[in-house]
């Protein structure tokens, strides 16, 4: 017969195989590929931050790790393939602001509680962007045009509907004083085939990240004529804010997370947060983004879920204003 003390016996020789087990699977970690998984385009901003977060984790972890571009449904296919990954420790993701608005806009059943949060890596604000040999010159030439023009005569777009730069252009035009959905928003996936569309004369204007436009302002192909922060970015500095050009102070800062799925194993979830946070403060990541006009951001797994809860109700109020909320 099985007595008591058998048992408890036997609970404590599993309990203690089991903790070697999970210690022995992170010290062994990662012995294989990881896959860091991007809801948007190559070339966009959340594709530029992650390649530079998956450069500094590839030198930290002694291992490849493989960008891939999950597009398409407005963020939610590559969002979805994060939230249902694995929970080994080799899929991560970076989760872009989207995540705070899929619910309330019914577009699929995901919100910041949907992953395992580790840290924001990035703020990135919105800018104004307009075709080169376009109509509009100046961030004052926008918003005249927004406030005469009528009601759905502008395009724009960046992301899907209630995306970051969605709701980046309902709170522009809501300063401007006009309604929130003054501009038809044309859903895209993400700030680089935008850009293409408004190089090519499709858009009007665009409220994408200044970093996005980038290479195509180089080319001469669009212009950035406004930043939607309290400051000046670093890599535009002859941009002025949103404030400075027009007076109107909106302001608007787009934010990047990296995520993993929930239940990754707690030695090895331990293992990525600490190897995250060195290679996040790296010089090989740190001064590409800055350059960039990125400002990296590192904080507590509490403070970014509190951060994005926070975020989740200002973006709340937008999408009443656009008629998006479910």
């Amino acid at each position: 017969m099985i007595n008591r003390r058998t048992l408890l016996r036997a609970g404590a020789v599993l309990t203690t195989g089991l903790l070697t087990s999970m210690s022995a699977l992170a010290q062994s970690y990662p012995n294989r590929p990881i896959t860091f998984i991007v809801p948007w385009a190559a070339g966009g901003g959340a594709d530029q931050v992650a390649r530079l977060i998956a450069a500094g984790l590839e030198r930290e972890f002694g291992q490849p790790v493989n960008v891939v571009n999950r597009t398409g449904g407005g963020g939610v296919t590559g969002h979805s393939a994060i939230m249902t990954a694995p929970a080994d420790g080799y899929t991560i993701g970076l989760a872009t602001s989207e995540i705070a608005t899929f619910k309330t806009i019914g577009l699929a059943d995901i919100t910041p509680d949907s992953f395992d949060i580790i840290s924001r890596v990035t703020s990135i604000p919105s800018g104004i962007t307009v075709q080169t040999e376009g109509p509009y010159k100046t961030a004052a030439d926008v918003i005249a045009a927004l406030k005469a023009q009528p009601k759905g005569s502008l395009l724009a777009s960046g992301t899907g509907p209630g995306g970051a730069w969605h709701l980046a252009l309902a709170g522009l035009s809501k300063a401007a004083g006009v309604p929130a959905d003054q501009v038809k928003y044309v859903p895209s996936q993400g700030g680089a085939p935008a850009l293409q569309e408004l190089a090519a004369g499709a858009m009007s204007f665009l409220t994408v990240s200044p970093i996005e436009a980038r290479a195509l302002a180089s080319a001469g192909k669009v212009k950035v004529v406004a930043v939607m922060d309290s400051t000046r970015m670093a890599s535009f500095p002859d941009v002025p804010t949103l404030k400075e050009a027009t007076g109107l102070d909106w302001q608007f800062v787009n934010w990047f997370a990296l995520v993993l799925p929930k239940g990754v194993p707690a030695d090895v979830r331990a293992r990525i947060v600490e190897t995250a946070q060195k290679a996040h403060a790296s010089s090989m990541v740190q001064d590409p983004m800055k350059e960039r006009g990125i400002t990296p951001v590192w904080e507590t797994s509490d403070q970014a879920r509190a951060f994005a809860a926070k975020f989740a109700d200002t973006a709340g109020t937008l999408l009443k204003d656009l008629g998006l909320a479910k």
